[in-house]
């Protein structure tokens, strides 16, 4: 039985069912623009037609969010609206959708795949992965277990948050080349191995797929090796699935 996995981002939500033993997509996802304001009786109507499109799919359901998320609750919310905060998202998808619904952060999800199933498959040590899209988010992992909620995208560089300089949405919204986009993620890594000296980073989010174009100029800043994520922008909806469906069994 396939597990839906919605990813809620700042620009778009998207979902789609998950072969959750192999850690594939088991149809090809659906994307809906994320509704402005964002509000959660809005985002609800939009995760209820994602639901609607894969009418094949039942039992629980795995939803990420682009916040710190606690046993269900949403406690922050930097890119969508502010609703969201101290809110129990879990038990209002749960009554919105009709069905249990699991809530977790959106770089936890994809981190915990890519673990599992992606570029962190069988490292130890501390992995770090971030995830550059509207923000930049974070998962971080000691011999494959997780510290969730570490949203380091918000930790200052230059005087400003890390997803202000060095965010997807930066680099679109100030036209930036891929080489200075590259130099000032790079500079973001570089803090990170000096704080955590890590073992491996993981470039995450659907700009992973053009890794060749900037990850050269992150590496040339850094000494940890850094590779993109092999699930790409698939992660987040494949962990919410998997963390959905291991709830239901109790794994």
């Amino acid at each position: 039985m396939n597990t839906l996995g919605i990813d809620i981002g700042g620009s778009g939500i998207k979902g789609a069912p998950v072969d959750t033993a192999q850690g594939v997509l088991a149809a090809e996802r659906e994307r809906i623009a994320t509704p402005q304001p964002s509000t959660p009786e809005a985002v609800a109507a939009v995760v209820r037609q994602l639901l609607e499109k894969f009418p094949e799919t039942a039992g629980p359901v795995g939803i990420t969010f682009p916040g710190v998320v606690k046993s269900g609750r949403t406690m922050t919310a930097a890119n969508v609206d502010p609703a969201w905060l101290n809110f129990e998202a879990a038990t209002f998808f749960t009554a919105k959708l009709g069905r249990p619904a699991v809530v977790l952060n959106d770089a936890d999800a994809a981190g915990l795949a890519e673990m599992r199933f992606g570029a962190g498959r069988g490292i130890n040590g501390v992995v770090i992965l971030l995830t550059l899209g509207t923000g930049i988010g974070s998962a971080i992992f000691l011999d494959g277990k997780l510290l969730p909620n570490t949203e380091f995208g918000h930790m200052e560089v230059r005087g400003k948050e890390a997803e202000a300089r060095a965010s997807e949405r930066v680099r679109d919204e100030k036209n930036l080349g891929w080489p200075e986009w590259g130099a000032r993620v790079g500079e973001v890594v570089a803090r990170m191995e000096a704080l955590f000296s890590p073992d491996l980073f993981i470039i995450g989010g659907g700009v992973s797929r053009k890794a060749d174009k900037f990850l050269p100029a992150v590496q040339n800043l850094v000494k940890v090796p850094i590779v993109p994520a092999l699930l790409q922008n698939q992660a987040g909806l494949i962990g919410a699935a998997v963390v959905a469906a291991e709830s239901a069994t109790g794994a």
